[in-house]
């Protein structure tokens, strides 16, 4: 009987100590948490550590991770780190294309001193007259401008 005490007595002590002996999470996330960038958090759960947050680039992320691994105590890494989005592409304005489209009008019709052209909301007018023969030029030239519409009101010679 005083055997089984005993035995019974050395397992709870070796228990604890062995217990004592592992780093607790808070002691991790602290330890984690001081090797990382601000806007990184970090949480520990049974020695396995997770990182959320935004990081600047992929270095960056990996490098969070491999600090983490680093610490004392810890199983694993679970990185939940996110890049931030990419900046929208450059846009022209749209006055922008329509100066350019205007431009372009005012180039395409000015070997026809009798025909006036606009544009507006990228529809294309052209009004005056033209020679039957010199019509389908101007015409592709206009359409290779792809405009929305083009609002023919020309007079045929």
């Amino acid at each position: 009987m005083k055997i089984i005490k005993l035995s019974v007595a050395a397992v709870i002590t070796l228990s604890l100590a062995l217990t004592g002996c592992a780093p607790k999470d808070a002691d991790v996330q602290a330890a984690v948490q001081l090797k990382e960038v601000p806007g990184i958090t970090v949480s520990v759960a049974a020695g396995v550590v997770t990182l959320s947050g935004t990081v600047a680039d992929e270095a960056a992320k990996a490098s969070a991770e491999e600090a983490a691994k680093g610490e004392k105590g810890v199983k694993s890494v679970v990185n939940n780190l996110m890049l931030p989005p990419p900046p929208p592409p450059a846009q022209t304005p749209v006055a922008d294309v329509m100066d350019a489209m205007g431009s372009a009008v005012k180039d395409a019709v000015k070997d026809h001193p009798t025909v006036s052209a606009s544009v507006a909301d990228g529809v294309i007018t052209l009004t005056g007259s033209i020679k039957k023969d010199k019509l389908p030029k101007l015409m592709m030239t206009i359409s290779s401008l792809k405009p929305k519409r083009i609002d023919n009101k020309l007079t045929v010679n």
